[in-house]
């Protein structure tokens, strides 16, 4: 893989993605790599490395970056590992989430639920001071947060990941308005329910959605950074039921939602 950090003159343009090494960030990353960026992707696990010659397969020089962002030093090392030698991140993918399935009293694990808030939340909230500092002292930059149809609704049996996602949520609505001045554009993307192995490490294969049918990744990729480019607020990806859900749960009380989530979420569902 390319060693940018021997090399900052690079003409194309350059994206950060997390969570780069499966799923909708491994497809995020494609779109980057097809569409003329360069791309430094991180991830916890060893895959990152596949992901990256993929990328660069596709004409982009990539660096892969392993780190573990639920930890303030991996934070810091991807940090320092996209800016070296002085270059500048023009796109940012934060994509990287985990989820945690079961009842919160009986069968979640709290060690668990705690790396979920880490990596979905903090890390989340220091990797942007960052790169949002950055554009803003450019007065340019685009930034992508994957947050998720489960953003607007009380996640029954998968409390602290809705929680998380809505966290992240308003987050990007609250940057969006105090950058609305600025030439740094704010994306949320929401998936609905995707077919990556979020469910299996969730232990969620056994419900409702673990079981039902998902979104391509590819599919919710190509929204997200369509909408990432064209400046946009927010899309709601890919499917028409995921889209109906996002406009949907606008309408609906907080206890309907609550209990829509529980047919869907709760242990067993899907059986």
């Amino acid at each position: 893989m390319a060693n940018f950090e021997m090399d900052g003159s690079t003409q194309r343009p350059l994206a950060l993605v997390t969570g780069a090494s499966s799923g909708i960030g491994r497809e995020l990353a494609k779109q980057f790599a097809e569409h003329g960026f360069d791309v430094v992707v991180a991830a916890e696990d060893g895959d990152i490395e596949g992901a990256a010659r993929e990328l660069e397969q596709l004409g982009a020089r990539a660096e892969a970056v392993q780190v573990d962002l639920a930890t303030p030093e991996g934070v810091e090392e991807l940090y320092r590992r996209a800016t070296a030698g002085g270059r500048q991140v023009d796109v940012a993918a934060l994509n990287a989430g985990i989820g945690a399935g079961g009842a919160f009293a009986t069968d979640t694990n709290l060690a668990d639920e705690l790396k979920l808030i880490d990596l979905n939340v903090r890390s989340t909230v220091h990797l942007a001071k960052y790169v949002v500092r950055d554009m803003v002292s450019r007065d340019e930059g685009r930034i992508l947060f994957t947050s998720s149809i489960a953003s607007t609704m009380p996640g029954s049996f998968q409390a602290v990941y809705n929680a998380s996602k809505s966290f992240v949520q308003s987050f990007a609505l609250a940057l969006q308005d105090e950058l609305k001045d600025t030439e740094v554009t704010i994306t949320s993307l929401m998936p609905g329910p995707t077919d990556t192995e979020f469910f299996e490490r969730a232990d969620m294969l056994d419900t409702k959605v673990g079981a039902g049918d998902k979104d391509d990744a590819a599919d919710v990729a190509r929204d997200g950074f369509e909408a990432l480019m064209a400046g946009k607020e927010r899309v709601v990806s890919a499917s028409l039921s995921t889209k109906l859900q996002g406009r949907g749960s606008r309408l609906m009380p907080d206890r309907v939602k609550s209990a829509m989530h529980r047919r869907m979420a709760e242990p067993g569902s899907g059986e």
